[in-house]
């Protein structure tokens, strides 16, 4: 699969990283569709890769976000949410698209800076819903932020990246509150924490970017000698916080991720087999087929 840094998304868009950006620690930047619409040729058709850098959308249009386990169909206005972890193909459906976006990596909201660790953030956890349709009064509210971005960047006031920090932040947690409450505010129980310890340890083996990379925690054995629970009891807070057993929640992470492999890689069946974790062909052509109901073959030749 691959992958896009911040550079190729600046000559993707035909545009060019300023050096004052470039002295700042960490990088952002905001960009208004309407104007970048000019400068491309071609409706910008986002590949279905992993990013280097973190990236906020409001947009306005007909639209359609891909993931490995779900399709998102956009049919006016959308406020969007994009992580490295998380893979996604961006398909405009017509040439109405308008708004804006922001750009920025991991350093930009670095803890020191921010006060927050991007990644323990609810909006950017691994499984959380990056989607989010608003209404016309939302909409207006989330693009009088991205307006303020786009006149402080050019502004000359000496703190104006850190209240720039803070209208990023600002959507976010904006983003946040539009969630579910059993997603952005979660209990801190000993149950939660050991689930979401759970779900850590399972991420944290993902994405599968090489075929010499492979899976070390495949069984609920596994992840509760690493958690020190019994496997039992393991079992029982996943039924319970998530309705799945962890076997379940195991075996769908690896299909989501066999479903990306086969799909946007051309490794061969027995190099996927061998980086999720199986020992044999036939018991990952099994295992994926009693997912899925395709073998991975015909998974793999089956158009989008």
């Amino acid at each position: 699969m691959e992958t896009t840094s911040i550079e190729q998304f600046y000559h993707e868009i035909n545009a060019t990283i300023s050096k004052e950006i470039a002295r700042e620690i960490g990088h952002f930047n905001v960009f208004s569709y309407a104007e970048l619409a000019v400068t491309l040729k071609e409706k910008p058709i986002m590949p279905y890769n992993k990013r280097t850098y973190y990236k906020i959308s409001l947009i306005t249009g007909k639209n359609t976000a891909e993931y490995a386990d779900k399709v998102i169909e956009i049919e006016e206005s959308a406020l969007v949410f994009a992580t490295p972890k998380v893979p996604y193909h961006w398909i405009p459906k017509d040439e109405r698209q308008q708004g804006y976006f922001c750009v920025f990596t991991d350093d930009f909201l670095a803890r020191n800076k921010s006060g927050v660790i991007l990644d323990d953030l609810p909006i950017f956890q691994p499984g959380g819903l990056p989607v989010f349709q608003i209404s016309p009064e939302q909409r207006i509210e989330i693009e009088h932020i991205f307006e303020k971005m786009n006149k402080e960047l050019s502004s000359d006031y000496a703190y104006k990246y850190d209240l720039l920090r803070n209208y990023v932040l600002e959507i976010i947690h904006y983003g946040q509150k539009l969630q579910p409450k059993s997603i952005s505010n979660p209990s801190h129980n000993a149950a939660t924490r050991i689930t979401s310890l759970f779900i850590e340890l399972l991420e944290r083996q993902f994405p599968v970017e090489s075929p010499m990379q492979r899976l070390q925690l495949r069984t609920a054995n596994d992840f509760a000698e690493r958690l020190a629970v019994h496997v039992n009891h393991l079992n029982k807070l996943l039924k319970d916080n998530t309705g799945k057993t962890t076997t379940q929640v195991i075996s769908a992470r690896i299909t989501q991720e066999a479903k990306i492999l086969l799909k946007q890689t051309d490794w061969n069946i027995s190099e996927i087999a061998y980086s999720l974790g199986f020992e044999e062909i036939a018991h990952f052509s099994n295992f994926f087929k009693k997912q899925t109901k395709l073998s991975p073959n015909n998974f793999r030749s089956k158009p989008l």
